[in-house]
């Protein structure tokens, strides 16, 4: 029997290939460190956040069946991730990311993504034609799908009802979520920078790339600035908050966290100032290192 979800997150399912050190690196570091291979994506960083916070949530994606693809499966499974609607691909290979991390943050990643690209609409079918029809409900979508599947989903009248929640994969990928800026209900997490390229701009401070995408059509954006404030605005409001100060161990995730955790506190009820509160915290909490296997 298929368990029911109460969002969904379409997107990345891949696996993850971090080394970190707590050196400061640059261009040619060859530092010790710890290397380490762990389920990830956007949707798929998402959906383990929205579990830990008590949701039920199910990925749209595509997934090798391949011993990686296999692999990457049971360590959905074992997450309680639901994976009934995920398309199993016979052709194309599981996606991956590797990134390095050193002391001084995020120094250089790359992602491949290729077969998440490749089997393009085929993720949706849950939703157009199965067993998810007539969805209303939250859905999580990661930026990155290609310009013409985001199109979609911004157009389709299927998506008209749901709740967006739109989360860019990367700076140089944001500007593929210019279909949802007249949305009737997508919600956009964005950093600064990524802010910025939408609006085709550089704006100073959250507050201002906000109320600039606000003016452009869209329903509502959070734009964060690593440890400066952090901005959630409407038509209607708008509440800047600062983030808690920690020591940074890891970055790479600390986004999907935010959104997720927002996600899940309004989901308890929270509104405004205290649901953008709690997902602060629980940034700082991942960023910081704390509660972390």
């Amino acid at each position: 029997m298929i368990r029911q979800p109460d969002i969904l997150c379409i997107g990345s399912v891949l696996w993850d290939i971090i080394g970190r050190a707590t050196a400061h690196m640059h261009v040619g570091s060859d530092v010790p460190g710890r290397i380490t291979r762990l389920p990830g994506g956007v949707a798929m960083n998402i959906a383990m956040a929205l579990k830990a916070y008590g949701m039920s949530p199910a990925l749209l994606s595509t997934i090798g069946r391949d011993e990686e693809g296999k692999d990457l499966l049971h360590a959905c499974t074992r997450l309680g991730i639901l994976t009934d609607h995920i398309y199993l691909s016979e052709d194309l290979p599981t996606d991956r990311y590797m990134a390095i991390e050193g002391g001084n943050g995020l120094i250089a990643a790359i992602a491949d993504a290729h077969s998440l690209e490749a089997a393009g609409d085929k993720i949706l079918r849950p939703l157009l034609s199965g067993a998810l029809q007539g969805w209303s409900g939250l859905i999580a979508v990661d930026g990155n799908l290609t310009l013409s599947l985001l199109e979609d989903i911004a157009r389709n009248p299927v998506f008209a009802q749901a709740d967006l929640r739109i989360a860019p994969a990367s700076p140089g990928k944001a500007e593929r979520l210019s279909p949802f800026l007249d949305h009737a209900t997508a919600t956009l997490y964005l950093n600064l920078e990524e802010a910025g390229l939408l609006l085709h701009s550089r704006p100073d401070t959250t507050a201002e790339a906000a109320h600039a995408l606000l003016q452009r059509g869209l329903y509502r954006v959070l734009v964060t600035d690593g440890p400066r404030q952090t901005t959630v605005a409407t038509q209607d409001d708008t509440i800047t908050l600062m983030p808690p100060e920690v020591l940074v161990t890891r970055v790479t995730g600390a986004g999907d966290t935010f959104m997720a955790a927002h996600i899940a506190a309004e989901a308890k009820g929270l509104q405004g100032a205290a649901s953008l509160q709690s997902a602060l915290d629980a940034a700082a909490t991942y960023i910081s290192g704390e509660n972390y296997e």
